[in-house]
């Protein structure tokens, strides 16, 4: 599960192309000589979707291996290129937050944005790290994941009680073993005690 690049972008809807507003990507994972054509693509790609995405909407195109997701909150857009095995639950949680921190840092300052942003937004970039793992972004999926982590320690514990309960069977089953020949030998001793004595 990866996520290769985030951007927020305006997107007025009037025929006129989306303005990126930020821009964060990591195309380590492809060769040196590819990265630069990738961060056009990804901006390419990036344009064509939000542009497509009606106001209040939430949308996934897939590209080979890739998920495009966006969100259109009233002309502010954000969308992620993840990995097709990045759950979309969380996806959309991931660019419901980028909104939200987005207008809590800029508010509506965007509106008036005419073209693409250079100014750095690090929150972005710690987004784009942090949110690698879905369970970052969705709480419920957090949750789930250590439900299972407990589940399989429960499982474990139990396995382990049962192993070790079938160690006291055989335990008992020695120990019923070893009193039927204690009472062999009592009575063996006894018979062989009685010639022995005097009246």
């Amino acid at each position: 599960m990866k996520i290769t690049a985030l951007l927020v972008l305006k997107c007025t809807g009037e025929g006129s192309d989306p303005v990126i507003l930020a821009n964060a990507s990591d195309v380590s994972h492809f060769g040196y000589f590819q990265r630069h054509s990738v961060r056009e693509f990804i901006v390419f790609v990036g344009r064509t979707v939000a542009k497509r995405t009606p106001q209040g909407q939430r949308q996934s195109v897939q590209h080979e291996e890739y998920k495009v997701h966006t969100y259109n909150r009233n002309g502010l857009c954000a969308l992620g290129f993840m990995d097709d095995h990045y759950p979309i639950r969380s996806a959309f949680s991931l660019l419901n937050q980028v909104i939200d921190e987005y207008q809590k840092a800029f508010g509506e300052s965007w509106r008036t944005v005419t073209e693409d942003g250079t100014q750095p937004w690090p929150y972005l970039n710690e987004a784009l790290t942090k949110f690698q793992d879905p369970a970052e972004a969705d709480k419920l999926l957090k949750i789930q994941r250590e439900l299972d982590e407990t589940k399989i320690i429960l499982h474990k514990t139990i396995d382990s009680v049962l192993a070790r309960g079938e160690k006291l069977d055989s335990l008992v089953e020695k120990s019923s073993d070893l009193s039927a020949a204690s009472q062999m030998f009592y009575k063996q001793a006894k018979k062989t005690n009685q010639c022995c004595t005097i009246l």
